[in-house]
């Protein structure tokens, strides 16, 4: 039964890819009748966009981990400051279908693209519109990242967790000290977002058996699975599993956004704390394009207004005092090598575009025959490190793209690889590009398909997932690390060097890597620290 039910699930997905091809049929064709769908079931993004003033004292670029706290602590601080955001505002409703699912998803899981292969392999088609997940392709890996008011914690899976001492060290090279981040910084993140782990009733509950056996399995294999700290609102999910709301967090909606709110992202704490002060205020649908400072030393920043559809409906120039950049390392890294190469910010220095990394992330899965449910539990309850080769950590998974439980158990593989690249900036294109070598995937996916593999093999899983092509497309990072490195293109608060008032708060700063574990913890922390460090000094 669960064989023929993926076999259905997946059949049913390869015909909505093959009738919506983008060549004049189906779904990636049909914009305004998709778009007049979208409308109906969320229309509060389809609400007139607000203009943000002409001149602020500070502009925050972007809305996720770095940039949400970096405007809360300077609203706090008596900083008026203005978020611009290029995704919409989604909200959350306990019984609408806010947001697609990874099985059949259509426009609003994607940015402003018209087809997706995911990790099932199948190639899904859909229409063209502002969806909350950008995969922006690179030769060589893949790179998934935000584009929603609340940024990453919109569309990742929760866990936050701090990395070791030791690994934290290697990373950072003495620009950050671990003993300040574990005593001030971390615990404060841990306590805004209100980090636990998976509580014993809905570890559980039917949706988590893969949980469980995931657990077992590794415990056979002679590992002592650690629990791991999750943002999830366990009561929400709770009331998923009592009928009190429509399921969507124990169904598998997480990836392209979760519609109850149940994930504890952005828009319920830093960023709805920062709006409460009146002092700073988000700006959805307002793509920074570039920016620049003029003789003064004032700031200019180019946007570009949008509506959900992608339809250009003003363009601006704004000014500020101070600008900080929370775009994530894609996003801030592509601004900032655009200004350096056209001139717009002619001090940068050298490190620029330097130490980009993947986190060393892959995906996997592995057999379980005894596994049985109705439902994909997103939060992750577990993990494990294994040091047998390259450092790694496997996390305990869902399988995306699957509608139901289908025999097997999925894993976040987060290996600790010295690999980096450097953005430079193609001016045909006028877009940042860089070159992600093959071989270093290649090892990374090797050292965490070694352990996946030994643990299936001590714990007798039959079925190879990798065999069937489930990890194929390993090319991915959900993790974009560097490119503005901290102690490098910035002092080690964030100031980047060459430009007073000029400062990066997001996932550009950290190396590459934050040493086999999730980066949201330590992307937030370090804004913490970054931004309380700015106050204090006022600059």
């Amino acid at each position: 039964m669960r064989r023929r039910a993926f076999l259905k699930a997946a059949g049913a997905a390869a015909l909505l890819g093959a009738v919506g091809t983008g060549n004049g049929t189906g779904p990636a064709a049909a914009d305004p009748v998709w778009n007049e769908l979208f409308r109906q079931w969320v229309p509060e993004i389809y609400a007139p966009l607000p203009d943000p003033p002409e001149h602020t004292e500070a502009i925050v670029v972007g809305s996720g981990f770095g940039a949400a706290v970096a405007a809360l602590r300077l609203a706090e601080a008596g900083v008026s400051n203005t978020v611009l955001e290029r995704g919409s505002r989604w909200p959350n409703d306990p019984w609408r279908e806010i947001f697609t699912g990874d099985v059949l998803p259509d426009g609003r899981g994607f940015w402003h693209r018209t087809s997706f292969t995911g990790i099932t392999k199948v190639t899904m088609h859909f229409a063209d519109f502002g969806g909350v997940l950008d995969v922006t392709e690179f030769p060589g890996i893949d790179v998934w990242r935000a584009a929603a008011v609340g940024g990453g914690s919109v569309v990742f899976t929760g866990v936050m967790v701090a990395p070791q001492r030791r690994f934290f060290d290697q990373v950072f090279r003495g620009a950050v000290a671990y003993d300040e981040m574990d005593r001030v910084y971390f615990p404060r993140v841990r306590q805004m977002l209100r980090l636990s782990v998976m509580p014993p009733d809905i570890y559980g509950s039917e949706p988590f058996t893969h949980s469980r056996m995931w657990d077992d399995q590794v415990r056979k294999a002679g590992y002592q699975p650690r629990p791991s700290d999750s943002i999830f609102n366990w009561d929400v999910v709770r009331s998923e599993l009592s009928g009190g709301t429509k399921p969507s967090a124990t169904t598998g909606f997480s990836n392209l956004g979760n519609s109850n709110g149940a994930k504890f992202d952005l828009n319920q704490n830093y960023l709805k704390y920062a709006q409460g002060t009146g002092r700073s205020a988000v700006y959805a649908g307002h793509r920074v394009d570039s920016i620049a400072q003029d003789p003064s030393g004032r700031y200019l920043v180019g946007v570009t207004k949008l509506d959900p559809t992608g339809a250009v409906l003003a363009t601006r120039t704004l000014t500020c005092d101070k600008l900080f950049l929370g775009a994530g390392s894609v996003g801030t890294s592509e601004l900032l090598v655009r200004a350096q190469a056209t001139g717009a910010l002619p001090n940068l220095n050298e490190h620029v575009g330097d130490g980009w990394g993947t986190n060393g992330d892959v995906v996997l899965g592995r057999g379980e025959s005894r596994l049985v449910g109705l439902g994909q539990g997103v939060p992750s309850a577990s993990r494990i490190y294994d040091e047998s080769g390259m450092p790694l950590t496997l996390e305990s998974w869902y399988l995306p793209g699957m509608p139901t439980e289908t025999g097997g158990v999925g894993s976040l593989g987060l290996a600790l690889d010295p690999t980096r690249a450097r953005f430079t900036f193609d001016k045909a294109r006028d877009a940042a590009t860089l070159n992600w070598p093959r071989q270093a995937q290649d090892q990374v996916l090797a050292a965490c398909r070694s352990v996946d593999h030994r643990i299936a093999e001590r714990a007798g899983a039959l079925l190879d997932y990798s065999a069937i092509g489930y990890d194929a497309n390993a090319f991915l990072t959900a993790h974009p690390l560097g490119g503005v490195v901290i102690g490098q293109a910035t002092d080690n608060y964030g100031r980047v060097h060459g430009h007073p008032g000029l400062y990066v708060m997001d996932g550009a700063v950290v190396p590459g890597s934050t040493g086999t574990v999730n980066p949201s913890l330590t992307i937030a922390a370090l804004a913490e620290r970054n931004i309380e460090a700015v106050i204090r000094a006022g600059r």
